[in-house]
C-alpha cells in the first residue's frame, strides 16, 4: 500500500517562510486545499498549525486526510545543553502524533527526525567534505539518534530520519554513516538527495532496506551552484526555486516511480516541493503546482 501526502512547505510554510511579504495559509486553509488536491495525506508542517489533539484529529477527518510524518529537527551536534532541552520538547511533539495514531488512521504517521545542522553547513548547501562529522564527533551524533529514535519507539510510534540540505546527514556518504551506525530507517528524499551529490535511483536500490519513508522531490541543481555565489546561500538555494513540479528538474520521475511500485514499498509518499512565496501570486502558483503533481502520479498511483 502506498499512499500520497503533500506537505505545508510545498506552500511556503516553513522556517524560510516571508510572512513580511504574503500572508501564509492557516492550517484549515492548508488541509482543504491539499485534501481538494486530491491527497490522502498531509505532513505536520509547524507544531500546531493544524492543531492538538481533538482539534487536530477533527480537522484530518473532516477533510479525509490522514497524518503522514512531520519534521522534527533535533542538534544531534550541537552542545550537551542543547540537546537536552530539545529531547525535552521531543516529548511535547510526539503527543501530537499519537494522537494522530490513535484516530485509527490507515497508515500510521512517522515522525521524520533530522539535524539541525550548524551555521557552517547552513553556508555550505550541497556538503563539504571538510565539514563532514568523523571519530568521536560522529560516534557522539549517532548515539544521539539512537537515543531519540528510542523516544519515538516508546511512545509507540516508528521513527525514520531525513537527509537533509544544510545538516550533518546531507551526501551520499553521510547516509551511509548513519545507516551504519543507527537502526533508524530512513527518508528517502529524492530533491534533497540530488543536491547532496547523490543518484536517486541507485542510492534508492542501495538503501531500499532502510527506506521506511518517501519524499518525492524534483531539483535544479544547477541552482545549488548560483545559490553558493550569494551571501546567505541556504535562502538562496529556495528562494531561487531550487525544487521544481515533478518532470521539470533533473530527476527521473518516470524510472524512480517505477522502481518504488516495483520494490515492493508500502508507506507514505509524501511530494513536497519547497517554495518561499513572496506575493499572493506565488501563492496561487504553489497551489496550482501540486495540484499538478498529483495529476503527475495518477498514471500510477488513482
Amino acid at each position: 500500500m502506498i499512499r500520497i501526502a503533500n506537505a505545508p512547505v510545498s506552500y511556503g510554510v516553513f522556517e524560510l517562510a516571508r510572512p513580511d511579504l504574503v500572508a501564509l495559509p492557516e492550517g484549515e486553509e492548508l488541509a482543504r486545499w491539499i485534501s481538494e488536491a486530491g491527497y490522502q495525506g498531509i505532513d505536520l508542517g509547524p507544531v500546531g498549525l493544524l492543531g492538538r489533539g481533538a482539534e487536530l484529529t477533527d480537522r484530518l477527518r473532516r477533510h479525509g486526510l490522514e497524518l503522514a510524518g512531520g519534521w522534527v529537527d533535533l542538534p544531534f551536534a550541537g552542545a550537551d545543553d542543547d540537546f537536552a532541552r530539545a529531547m525535552a520538547d521531543l516529548d511535547d511533539i510526539l503527543d501530537v502524533f499519537v494522537a494522530a495514531a490513535e484516530a485509527g488512521p490507515t497508515l500510521a504517521p512517522l515522525p521524520t527526525l533530522a539535524d539541525s545542522g550548524s551555521a557552517a553547513r547552513k553556508a555550505r548547501p550541497g556538503g563539504a567534505p571538510e565539514l563532514t562529522l568523523r571519530g568521536d564527533d560522529w560516534a557522539r551524533f549517532a548515539d544521539r539518534v539512537n537515543i531519540a529514535t528510542a523516544r519515538v519507539r516508546d511512545r509507540g510510534l516508528e521513527p525514520t530520519f531525513h537527509h537533509h540540505a544544510c545538516t550533518y546527514v546531507e551526501t551520499p556518504e553521510e547516509v551511509d554513516a548513519l545507516l551504519a551506525s543507527t537502526d533508524v530507517g530512513l527518508t528517502f528524499d529524492s530533491g534533497h538527495l540530488l543536491i547532496g551529490g547523490g543518484d536517486p535511483l541507485p542510492d534508492f536500490r542501495r538503501w531500499r532496506d532502510r527506506i521506511n519513508h518517501l519524499h518525492l522531490k524534483d531539483a535544479r541543481t544547477r541552482i545549488l551552484h548560483e545559490a553558493l555565489q550569494a551571501d546567505d546561500p541556504m535562502r538562496s538555494v529556495w528562494e531561487k526555486r531550487v525544487f521544481v513540479p515533478l518532470g521539470q528538474g533533473d530527476l527521473a520521475v518516470t524510472e524512480l516511480v517505477e522502481e518504488i511500485i516495483g520494490s515492493g514499498y508500502s508507506g507514505w509518499l509524501i511530494v513536497e516541493q519547497d517554495v518561499v512565496p513572496r506575493s499572493t501570486a506565488e501563492v496561487e502558483r504553489a497551489k496550482a503546482e501540486q495540484v499538478a503533481n498529483r495529476d503527475a502520479l495518477r498514471a500510477w498511483f488513482a
